[in-house]
């Protein structure tokens, strides 16, 4: 119960950091040769989509380490 606690405080924690640090970025990202190269050839699309894959995959690793973890404690407990 209190790992989850703390995993549901780290995961906020971690999305307002990403959250700010995208805040961050946003100084004119409309020009230069490298975004206009991704956006003409629809290559950005790619780009996000492989991040938000990684990024679920990071949280699905997570969230089974913790549940392992826990069962780990639990055994650990009753013994």
């Amino acid at each position: 119960m209190i790992h989850r606690r703390i995993f549901s405080r780290v995961l906020t924690i971690m999305l307002l950091l990403i959250s700010f640090l995208a805040n961050a970025q946003q100084q004119n990202t409309e020009s230069g040769p490298v975004n206009e190269l991704f956006r003409s050839n629809g290559k950005i699309y790619v780009i996000v989509g492989i991040l938000v894959i990684i990024f679920i995959g990071i949280v699905l690793f997570l969230i089974n380490l913790d549940r392992k973890i826990g069962k780990l404690e639990d055994r650990d407990r009753n013994l």
